[in-house]
């Protein structure tokens, strides 16, 4: 089901329309189309990665309702079907895997957001949620993406019930982004609060994603393989919805159901580079210890399958082709945008500049300095499928309406204490840049959202922007970069035309990182 458009607390009850369409540019007939598509594409995005039309996708039952098949492999069902989930988007995959499989359903154990249940029902998002005689039960917490002693227990719940498991039971997994924090269990005797100190030393340190994963799932019973480890010699599926660059499994979630890669030597070595080794509890350096002297050696995982059913690159697919329904040449740049936020910005900007010019066949054209700028900031980034020559040559021979789709999850360096999120920063940023490039006779939108409806801590999915952005600003007294300091884009898109730019969608019960979205159109 695709997001709808919601009015929300900052803004001022007023028609739809006039909403969208709140400035001089906006309301010629060119610039609403624009916004408009804009807002149609990115429901069409989180629409192709709903719970329930993934999940059909992945799963199909035989006509005699005995077999179950998974992508190309099948598995007998008779009474010995159990579930687990954890993650954002957990919720209506366990709704939707109910709905399909529950007359083989024996048991099911979640750990979702808390306060998630709430939410859907005041959304009214009935397919979200579980029936009232589900056989599903529900724990609900890491409160703000927190590991908590609610998502403790629900993990430690999970475990058991894995490990009670045969060889002739099937135990579906349901793995989606925030699945991490749902699902802590830390190895005894190293405690919660324990763990929790060691990640935020390292983080402290400049740690990186990658190292801190590799400690965590060190000193954890379930990641890194061990869930999977603890429900043999059971059939283990799992069906994944990535929220990673790359839909790299084994960094899902912590890889749960993935043999870990790592062993004791690359935690030490990590422990020494950021001068740790020594301050370690005890707890740690005898869970250590222990898995260093484990005659066993590393487990497997050869009785799991592991399926990606949702993706960034699943989403941005249907954009594009829903695109190309609204008479644009759709382009896919990459699923996999990261960097500074500062850096992707200026990105964009310039690929306005560089991509528009070829548009329109500007008699004038852009720089050679523009072009080397453009392409030297597309190295920065260092993305394996970045098509930028394929798209800007594409661009040039298109001689009509041209969308720019991509996706990925950019970062913000926080420096202020305002309220936002990386989608509003990177949208008002790149406003700003659109206003340094001349662009000629061709209008331009940009729009970035955070496919789970939700930016930051806030309510808004994201935000779009035209190059017009910083004037209509300044017309109402607002001051940009005082925004940008104090990283306060929320309160910026807020005042700005009553919140006309905001995009809201409310939860989308999905999460698959964000979409990005560049619309050039000749005048």
């Amino acid at each position: 089901m695709a997001a709808t458009l919601q009015v929300l607390p900052c803004l001022v009850r007023a028609p739809l329309r006039s909403l969208l369409w709140g400035t001089p540019v906006a309301r010629r007939a060119s610039g609403m189309a624009l916004a408009e598509h804009a807002r149609q594409l990115f429901e069409s995005a989180v629409g192709a990665v709903q719970p329930g039309p993934m999940l059909q996708r992945a799963l199909s039952l035989d006509p005699d309702g005995r077999q179950l098949k998974v992508r190309d492999r099948s598995f007998q069902l008779r009474q010995n079907l159990y579930l687990v989930g954890f993650g954002k988007a957990v919720l209506g995959m366990a709704a939707a895997t109910e709905e399909l499989l529950g007359q083989h359903l024996v048991q099911g154990v979640i750990s979702v957001p808390k306060g998630i249940r709430a939410a859907m029902e005041r959304a009214g998002k009935q397919e979200m949620l579980l029936k009232p005689h589900s056989r599903v039960q529900v724990f609900e917490g890491a409160e703000n993406n927190l590991p908590d002693h609610d998502a403790l227990r629900a993990a430690l719940t999970i475990q058991q019930l894995a490990e009670g498991l045969t060889a002739d039971d099937l135990l579906l997994v349901l793995i989606s982004g925030g699945g991490s924090a749902l699902l802590p269990a830390p190895i005894p005797p190293v405690t919660l609060e324990e763990k929790q100190m060691l990640t935020k030393l390292l983080a402290a340190r400049g740690a990186t994603i990658q190292e801190l994963n590799t400690m965590r799932k060190a000193l954890s019973q379930l990641k890194g393989g061990g869930l999977a480890q603890a429900a043999y010699p059971a059939q283990v599926v799992s069906l994944i919805l990535s929220d990673v660059v790359g839909d790299p499994v084994e960094v899902i979630a912590s890889g749960p159901t993935v043999a870990s890669a790592h062993n004791v030597q690359d935690c030490l070595h990590i422990l020494n580079r950021y001068g740790l080794r020594s301050a370690l509890p005890r707890s740690v350096k005898t869970v250590l210890a222990r898995a260093d002297s484990d005659p066993r050696g590393p487990h497997t995982c050869g009785h799991v399958l592991n399926v990606i059913i949702g993706s960034n690159t699943l989403a941005l697919a249907e954009a594009q082709k829903q695109a190309e329904v609204l008479g644009y040449r759709a382009l896919v740049l990459s699923t996999a945008m990261q960097g500074d936020v500062k850096n992707v910005a200026q990105f964009y900007g310039l690929l306005a500049r560089v991509a528009g010019a070829r548009l329109i066949s500007s008699t004038a054209g852009t720089s050679v300095e523009e072009d080397a700028k453009l392409h030297e900031l597309a190295a920065e980034f260092q993305l394996s499928d970045l098509k930028l020559e394929e798209v800007l040559k594409a661009v040039a021979e298109a001689r009509g309406p041209v969308c720019l789709l991509a996706g990925g999850e950019p970062t913000v360096q926080l420096q202020g204490s305002g309220k936002g999120g990386r989608n509003q920063e990177l949208a008002l940023r790149v406003g700003v840049e659109l206003e340094r490039w001349p662009l000629g006779p061709v209008d331009v939108l940009f729009l970035s959202g955070g496919t789970d409806g939700q930016d930051g801590p806030t309510e808004a999915a994201g935000a779009w922007v035209v190059p017009e952005l910083p004037i209509q600003a300044a017309a109402e007294g607002l001051d940009v970069a005082t925004f940008l300091a104090h990283n306060d884009s929320y309160t910026f898109f807020c005042r700005l035309q009553g919140g006309a730019h905001l995009l809201y969608t409310g939860l989308t019960g999905t999460n698959v990182m964000d979409a990005h979205l560049l619309f050039l159109r000749p005048q």
